[in-house]
């Protein structure tokens, strides 16, 4: 705690005039250090929420909003699809400019973006753009892509997010390996400097095409001490905070004088997948065992239930095409030891989990530990350090994964990211499938190419049932996204969501 408090004040001491002249805006996340800032690499939240203020895409979310039904232009003004819905021709902003030297943003830019997102060496999400057959520059300002079959939605793999966000191809060639660490883009802000466990220094980026920023500077500060990060936001060293994920947080932080507190959406659904490739979690009783001894009302209780609700099924609720018809696990100790006693392990069982020490999803993890105990099963767990959990449990290397998350609001991203047998970890086509599961590969891959909405609708409800039948994986619960930030900072929209899980930082943002 010491350290973080005097790095704060070495860190105000060197900004003081800036402050005072309330251009320069303190942000404090919640992990130790950054992870990857190339934004077609980042998957952690403090990674994803960072880029989000450096980066456009073709199309975006109206600032505020997380829901795809605000989708509005970015750096496409306007975009036209044919009747079948698989050629759409999108026309770009003329005079956007790449941050530093990199010069103006054009088609040929937009096509080497989407075909980088779409590579599997250089992009994390290179599966959800599996359908796109071409992609390619039209004239200096148009883009035309093909996809080979339909669709759930296209303008969702070109917002901002993930391989969405659009990056400048001189500045990728020109830095090669250091683009990791040197993201250059074209949103509001631009990257300036990187102390490791320490900040990110954003700097306005002030030939933004929407005007240049109000705000001159952000300090991104890698504070991964909940009381640390607390204590700095009630001194006044930082202006925003990234809240603990729970009910008291809300209403302690709340009491701080000229103090706002927001709830965001998307929630991060916490699962527990189930490596059904390890024993003793091959055996179907064993994975009913632990699903039966997890309390969901427990855990809401344990959150607070103006943060939190209770998930039953592997699609978060809300999204297009979730349902809440499949099979359920109702909290039940006596039933988890007799399944157990049936599955051989009359005496309990043990399984292990590596996990990430960042605060709020361990403590959840301890709770679900608990939890299991309780029914005889003894949960070990390795913490590691966030990144290190990341590469680690993609890996192979945990029987049990507790992943929270939040995508593009549609049922096939979920399905497809975790429950597609494409998409186990260690397959050269690995997305996030920690269980091994793929007993719903046909539900999924149909309602991806499924023109008619009922039918589409009706595989993915198959699909979620088949899933939670099998008991691939436990959902527990969705965290809403809480932050807080100063009275006198204000964003220029309100606030209900953000699909990036950081407030939307942009050109209207500043100090009253």
């Amino acid at each position: 705690m010491l350290r973080h408090v005097l790095t704060a004040a070495v860190l105000v001491a060197g900004i003081g005039t800036a402050h005072a002249a309330g251009t320069t805006l303190n942000v404090g996340i919640a992990t130790a250090d950054a992870g990857k800032l190339d934004p077609h690499l980042a998957t952690t939240t403090p990674d994803k929420g960072l880029l989000h203020w450096m980066y456009n895409g073709l199309v975006r979310i109206k600032p505020g909003q997380a829901s795809p039904a605000y989708i509005e232009p970015d750096l496409a003004e306007s975009w036209t699809t044919s009747a079948d819905g698989l050629t759409w021709n999108f026309k770009l902003r003329q005079g956007v400019k790449c941050h530093g030297k990199y010069g103006e943003f054009d088609a040929e830019d937009a096509v080497f973006s989407i075909k980088r997102a779409a590579t599997k060496e250089s992009s994390s999400f290179s599966k959800d753009y599996a359908a796109l057959k071409v992609v390619e520059a039209v004239g200096t300002h148009e883009v035309k892509i093909v996809l080979a079959n339909p669709i759930p939605s296209l303008l969702g793999l070109l917002v901002p997010y993930h391989g969405g966000n659009m990056v400048c191809k001189d500045a990728v060639e020109d830095l090669g390996a250091a683009f990791e660490r040197t993201p250059i883009g074209t949103g509001p802000f631009m990257f300036a400097e990187y102390q490791p466990q320490q900040y990110v220094k954003l700097v306005a980026n002030e030939a933004y095409f929407r005007g240049a920023p109000k705000l001159k500077e952000i300090y991104y500060r890698y504070i991964p001490s909940d009381a640390s990060r607390d204590l700095a936001f009630q001194s006044g060293e930082i202006d925003m905070v990234y809240g603990k994920q729970d009910e008291t947080w809300v209403e302690r932080i709340s009491k701080i004088p000229n103090t706002k507190v927001v709830v965001m959406e998307p929630g991060e659904m916490s699962v527990l997948s189930l490596n059904m490739s390890m024993p003793p979690l091959d055996n179907i009783l064993v994975r009913k065992a632990i699903a039966h001894a997890i309390n969901r009302d427990a855990m809401v209780q344990f959150r607070g239930a103006s943060v939190t609700r209770a998930s039953i099924s592997p699609v978060p609720e809300g999204y297009l095409g979730y349902t809440a018809d499949v099979p359920t696990y109702p909290h039940d100790v006596a039933k988890a030891k007799a399944l157990l006693a049936e599955a051989g392990f009359p005496n309990g069982v043990t399984v292990k989990a590596i996990h990430t020490t960042l605060p709020g999803m361990l403590a959840t993890m301890e709770v679900v530990q608990a939890l299991l105990k309780e029914a005889g099963i003894n949960l070990e767990i390795t913490t590691v350090e966030h990144a290190t959990f990341h590469a680690q449990i993609r890996q192979n290397l945990s029987q049990v994964v507790h992943y929270s998350a939040a995508r593009f609001p549609i049922a096939d991203v979920y399905l497809t990211q975790f429950f597609d047998s494409d998409s186990i970890v260690g397959k050269p086509t690995a997305v996030t499938n920690f269980s091994h599961c793929d007993v719903a590969d046909a539900e999924i891959r149909a309602a991806r190419v499924e023109p008619n909405k009922e039918k589409q609708l009706a595989l993915w409800k198959t699909a979620q049932q088949k899933i939670m039948e099998t008991v691939c994986a436990v959902p527990v619960y969705e965290n809403m996204q809480l932050w807080a930030w100063k009275s006198n900072l204000d964003l220029g929209t309100e606030v209900k969501g953000s699909l990036n899980l950081s407030p939307p930082i942009n050109e209207m943002a500043q100090f009253k």
